[in-house]
């Protein structure tokens, strides 16, 4: 992950090849709930003040996050998904009824499938990114005009790398996990 951008600014095409790889992602029912909505220019800026205002981030660890030209929040409608599940070849499924009808929450699921291959895509493309959790979404539904009944998973921040300031996050000196503790093979 990314932490520290260069003000460079970032092909518009390279996004949208990005978001075109994406979207060949898994979707259940090709439902294909999953949104970003990208911000550039002043809407970066926007974005910040509200999810991250300025009287707020002295001191702040990583201050080159701030210089990356694109934001992108990526956003899951679950009503894709009723909508989908609704049609004449899904509907003897019963899913098309309620949310709570579905055993997983798939709009997530799907979307976060395709929220990581675009993040893969643009490492692919020799872009830096980074996936974060936003803040103040009651403020950023508001800034953006987002609809209440689409959720919000996440932001990413998109850009060309800094030469210099990308720090690792706190966690990168933590150990990855083997293969062997993680494969649980006949039973748990």
């Amino acid at each position: 992950m990314t932490r520290a951008f260069a003000s460079e600014s970032v092909d518009a095409d390279l996004i949208n090849q990005c978001v075109d790889l994406a979207s060949r992602a898994p979707s259940a029912g090709k439902s294909q709930g999953w949104h970003l909505l990208v911000l550039e220019g002043e809407d970066v800026a926007r974005y910040w003040n509200v999810a991250f205002p300025v009287d707020k981030r002295e001191g702040f660890r990583f201050p080159g996050l701030f210089d990356a030209p694109v934001l992108a929040l990526s956003l899951c409608d679950p009503n894709a998904y009723l909508a989908r599940y609704s049609e004449r070849d899904k509907e003897s499924t019963g899913l098309g009824a309620a949310v709570d009808a579905w055993p997983a929450e798939y709009w997530t699921i799907d979307a976060s499938f395709a929220t990581m291959t675009f993040l893969l895509a643009l490492e692919d493309a020799s872009l830096g990114a980074l996936f974060f959790a936003h803040a103040n979404e009651k403020g950023l539904r508001l800034e953006f005009s987002i609809p209440d009944g689409v959720e919000i998973l996440g932001a990413i921040a998109i850009g060309h790398p800094a030469n210099q300031g990308n720090q690792s996050g706190r966690s990168a000196s933590r150990a990855r996990r083997s293969s062997a503790s993680i494969i649980h093979r006949s039973r748990w």
